[in-house]
């Protein structure tokens, strides 16, 4: 589980180890992933159970990477599942984002996945069986104010789970894109600290979920082979509306997606009505104080 050491990758591997799992957790800060094995250590099913840490960026240097999960590899055998959870936000005005933050967004949400998929892959396709999970976000399914050079990131793991789908169904590998809602995280926490008002009011419109509820319900859709995974019923529409050419598990769920589309999509428009129509208000608020700034 990349990203492991705390929010959702932290449940996700707490989760898989309630089920007599292997973990290997890969995040940057030592202290935090050593933490987080004692914690996920009081879930033991079995005397066997290994809970390994290693310290690496995952966006930084491919060689790397491939070398601490070989490494891994060795130690716990075979990796299963592959869970890339690593990802970090920043959310503000497209002209006020700095541009050196799209860059950093884009090396750790998207390559930050790519490097430790590509490390596992031909491994898995050998052993005729594996899991390859993205977490992406709700923003990766729509783009909303403020989050410019974050939903880019997310839409991009679509793509790239999508064209790796295709290559290694026929080996027995499924690739499950999660699309998780906002959720009480420390990375959501910090991220609501600088949110504009617009993106504020915005996301307000839905609840928060807990990140232990997001987990059960990614491992169980990765568990299934699922492409999709979704939370709740905002997730299961948004999930429906942005199918597109996506794969299907089941001859039921492309018929769930053929008979919603249309009524789903009438909901959805009042949806972005109303995301648009706070924009339009918070803009005319800020116009009218900036207006009676300059009077006085």
């Amino acid at each position: 589980v990349t990203g492991g050491s705390s929010g959702i990758g932290k449940c996700i591997a707490i989760e898989c180890y309630k089920q007599g799992a292997f973990i290997t957790l890969i995040a940057r800060d030592e202290n935090k992933l050593l933490q987080t094995k004692k914690e996920i250590e009081k879930y033991s099913v079995n005397d066997k159970q290994v809970v390994l840490c290693i310290s690496v960026d995952v966006s930084k240097d491919y060689e790397q990477v491939e070398n601490v999960l070989k490494q891994a590899q060795e130690k716990l055998g075979p990796v299963d599942m592959l869970v890339n959870c690593a990802g970090t936000s920043v959310t503000g005005k497209f002209e006020d984002i700095e541009v050196n933050s799209f860059e950093r967004l884009m090396a750790v949400n998207y390559l930050g996945s790519v490097y430790p998929s590509r490390a596992v892959i031909a491994t898995m396709k050998e052993r005729r069986m594996g899991r390859i999970v993205f977490v992406s976000s709700q923003a990766g399914q729509l783009g909303l104010f403020g989050y410019t050079a974050y939903s880019p990131t997310k839409f991009a793991l679509r793509g790239l789970a999508e064209a790796l789908q295709m290559e290694v169904k026929p080996y027995n590998v499924y690739v499950t894109v999660a699309y998780p809602p906002d959720t009480d995280t420390p990375g959501f926490a910090e991220e609501s600290k600088t949110k504009p008002l617009e993106t504020k009011l915005i996301s307000e419109t839905s609840s928060v979920c807990q990140a232990e509820q997001v987990a059960r319900v990614i491992v169980k859709d990765a568990i299934q082979g699922n492409f999709n995974s979704s939370v709740g019923s905002d997730g299961y529409m948004l999930s429906i509306l942005t199918s597109g050419m996506s794969p299907v598990t089941s001859i039921t769920e492309g018929l769930q997606q053929v008979v919603c589309m249309g009524i789903f999509r009438i909901i959805g428009l009042f949806y972005l009505g109303s995301f648009d129509s706070i924009v339009r208000r918070c803009m005319m608020q800020r116009e009218k104080s900036e207006s009676a700034d300059k009077t006085e």
